[in-house]
């Protein structure tokens, strides 16, 4: 018998997870407490912008012209436990306010739903990112709550998405890792990803500490590898070096490698902040404080690079910003994404405008994100618009859609061409032929 899947939470995880199980063949079954957001999901509808998974909801979403159907959504907890035989937790683990820990109230919230309605033997499947000896804990709870018992097993299998990118990663992850307690829950998961195991992804088998992790390691070492390059930037200002020559040098070292050496603005969204913060709390309670204290520098420097790109915009300003038009080019954290979650972009378009200036943003897709966070910020509808009578241009996130511009073009708009290149993305030989002031972290003017 085929298995069949329920998915509890379909925010960004959850939604891009119910679609690539269904893409897998499997009858996929997403819940979720919000119903407005149910609504939006049968619709065929996705909350937040995704390369691709739009396209992939409306190919299987049930009640669609030429749809598989085998996806469907509800706010049922009941029914998702009678559905299902695998269940995969894909909720958030924010940070709790005023700490560096993970809050798991979602998890527990979770788990808590499900198991009364379990009556029959499952697995439930954790993927939500969560302090390492949380699974443990959370398969007695589910053990004791659910009326099958311990037949209501766990397994932990992190998830390892890149926003931009998470439809790809899902479907042709570059590796599956899997927490578990028996060749039970091995086999059944083995079944769930028969597919990309098929094409060749590796298939790692840990117990439940090693598979949390993992997902905390990397994210560790991709905020520690981005901090580096940074701390690199700041001594390449003060030596008057280039930081994208010294990246280019470094990366032919195949030791170390090219990607993630991108000076800049630094990292920012929904995970590598609070994971790395939430990491290095789990340390402390295990006693293991002193092995992770590296990671509060490495948070320091990624927070110095805000704090940077204000202190040159200034600078651009003659000094102040009262009264100055200051252009901002992006408000996603990243490009390809709508998510505006500590986005370096908007704090220090908003530490701009707290000092002084007129901001305009400009974004391809998180706008609207960025309107109901800052809304005392300007926004315009593009680039030119942004820029118009700007005294300096500031490029802090790397759309494609910012490197295409023509700097002649912009120019004509301004009233200074200045520009501040926060990801050195763009081409500072074609800008400065242009007439612009281009000035970028880590670069010599």
């Amino acid at each position: 018998m085929t298995l069949r899947i329920s998915v509890i939470g379909t925010g960004y995880l959850g939604a891009t997870h119910a679609a690539a199980m269904a893409e897998f063949g499997f009858e996929v079954l997403g819940l979720d407490i919000d119903p407005d957001k149910i609504a939006m999901l049968t619709a065929g509808r996705v909350p937040m912008y995704e390369p691709g998974l739009s396209e992939l909801l409306l190919k299987h979403v049930a009640g669609h012209e030429g749809s598989t159907g085998r996806l469907r959504f509800t706010t049922s907890a009941q029914e998702a436990a009678e559905f299902g035989d695998v269940h995969f937790i894909c909720v958030n683990t924010p940070q709790r306010k005023g700490e560096f820990a993970a809050d798991m109230s979602y998890v527990d919230a979770a788990i808590d739903a499900l198991a009364p309605h379990l009556t029959r033997p499952v697995l439930v499947v954790g993927k939500s990112t969560v302090p390492v000896g949380s699974a443990g804990r959370l398969a007695e709870r589910l053990a004791a709550q659910a009326p099958v018992g311990e037949g209501a097993e766990l397994a932990w299998n992190p998830e390892f998405l890149r926003e931009g990118f998470a439809v790809q990663d899902t479907l042709r992850a570059d590796r599956i890792v899997v927490g578990v307690r028996s060749e039970r829950a091995e086999q059944l998961l083995r079944e769930v990803y028969a597919d990309p195991i098929a094409a060749g992804v590796p298939f790692v088998v840990t117990d439940f500490a090693t598979a949390e992790l993992v997902k905390a390691a990397a994210n560790s070492f991709l905020a520690t590898k981005i901090s580096f390059i940074n701390a690199m930037a700041e001594v390449c200002e003060a030596a008057g070096a280039d930081v994208t020559l010294l990246s280019d040098a470094l990366g032919y070292d195949e030791r170390i490698g090219r990607k993630f050496l991108n000076a800049g603005l630094g990292f920012g969204g929904g995970c590598l902040p609070k994971d790395i913060r939430a990491f290095m709390a789990r340390a402390g309670e295990l006693g293991a404080d002193q092995a992770l204290t590296f990671l509060r520098e490495v948070d320091s420097i990624n927070m110095r690079r805000r704090s940077r790109m204000v202190e040159l915009a200034r600078e651009q300003c003659d000094g102040g910003f009262l009264g100055r038009r200051v252009a901002v080019l992006g408000a996603a954290f990243k490009p390809n994404s709508d998510d505006i979650r500590d986005s370096p972009a908007l704090n220090v378009a908003a530490q701009i405008q707290l000092q002084g200036a007129q901001v305009t943003v400009y974004d391809p897709k998180a706008t609207d994100n960025a309107r109901k966070m800052f809304p005392g910020l300007a926004y315009a509808e593009s680039a030119l618009e942004a820029a118009e009578g700007a005294h300096v241009v500031l490029h802090l996130t790397e759309w494609q859609e910012f490197r295409e511009l023509d700097p002649a073009v912009l120019g004509e708009v301004v009233a200074e061409r200045r520009l501040l290149d926060g990801r050195n993305a763009l081409d500072a030989d074609a800008w400065r032929a242009a007439g612009w002031t281009y000035r970028a972290l880590g670069r010599p003017s």
